[in-house]
């Protein structure tokens, strides 16, 4: 019997990287997933990887910055599957980049709307649903910049360290009703979110982040998902209000200066554009 029979999640931004990385390990614990994203493609596929991993999986269109398209989604676990169990808020992107006084206030609000609005949204629809059940858990994804500062990525840090504030406070208000809220900071994660904007695409990407962290690999959506699992079983049963590091150490120590030189030694065009939008959208740069 798996770790998730009979519950029911949703995955935001699941066609790809971490999000589908983490829906067909879902589905091989037992679990029925709507993969929510506006990666049409790429979700149909990670539809098919569940099944065949085990599972149940059905593609929910979903645009993260609207409230409706957000409720629409949990909306959909309730007719599909008949309840709701686990709600991950992971859809993202790289958002506004490049100098702070470049940075467009345009392109900022529409870094927190998916970045941080998008994980309200997501916990306050779910609530209604895990309270009919006798509770539930929210994931978020997070990420180390959230705890760590990196040049040219104002917008995404500072929305990045309020997922892990929110996922504070509404963990508080919700532990009574046992609904467990937490987040995952990921550290170097090679995803098409990460490598498609890197010269050498995914194998330079995986060299890269190595180098930036004392362990000796990159990280892999793989092990995102193992701790979304974690959250998302009853083995977390306790486990409330944090924010859960995966990322090889390289925020224990010297790994912190890494990841700040890291930033400033990539390649211009990954922080001089603009804005990075979500990674199915992405051209490699030559």
């Amino acid at each position: 019997m798996g770790k998730l029979e009979k519950k029911v999640a949703v995955i935001t931004g699941a066609a790809s990287g971490i999000g589908r990385a983490t829906a067909i390990r879902f589905a091989g614990e037992g679990a029925a997933v709507v993969i929510a994203d506006l990666n049409r493609e790429g979700a149909e596929a990670a539809v098919r990887d569940c099944k065949e991993n085990g599972g149940s999986a059905v593609f929910q269109l979903t645009d993260v910055s609207s409230e409706e398209n957000i409720k629409s989604a949990v909306d959909r676990a309730v007719k599909e599957f008949g309840r709701l169990d686990v709600m991950y808020n992971n859809a993202g992107l790289g958002g506004a980049v490049g100098p702070l006084e470049k940075t467009t206030a345009e392109n900022w609000d529409r870094s927190f709307s998916i970045l941080l609005r998008a994980v309200f949204l997501g916990i306050k629809h779910a609530v209604p649903e895990m309270r009919k059940t006798g509770g539930g858990s929210i994931i978020s994804t997070a990420s180390i910049a959230g705890l760590r500062g990196a040049p040219g990525l104002h917008a995404y840090c500072a929305a990045k360290a309020g997922v892990i504030s929110l996922t504070r406070s509404a963990s508080i208000e919700l532990a009574k009703e046992k609904i467990r809220v937490n987040c995952i900071c990921p550290g170097l994660i090679a995803t098409p979110l990460t490598y498609n904007r890197i010269p050498g695409g995914e194998q330079t990407a995986t060299q890269l982040f190595a180098a930036f962290q004392p362990w000796p690999r990159a990280g892999r959506p793989e092990d995102i998902a193992a701790m979304a699992l974690f959250l998302a079983s009853d083995d977390s049963e306790f486990v409330s209000g944090q924010a859960m590091v995966v990322d090889g150490a390289v925020t224990s120590g010297m790994g912190a200066g890494n990841l700040a030189r890291g930033s400033q030694d990539a390649p211009p065009q990954m922080l001089e554009d603009g804005w990075s939008g979500p990674s199915f959208e992405m051209k490699r740069p030559s």
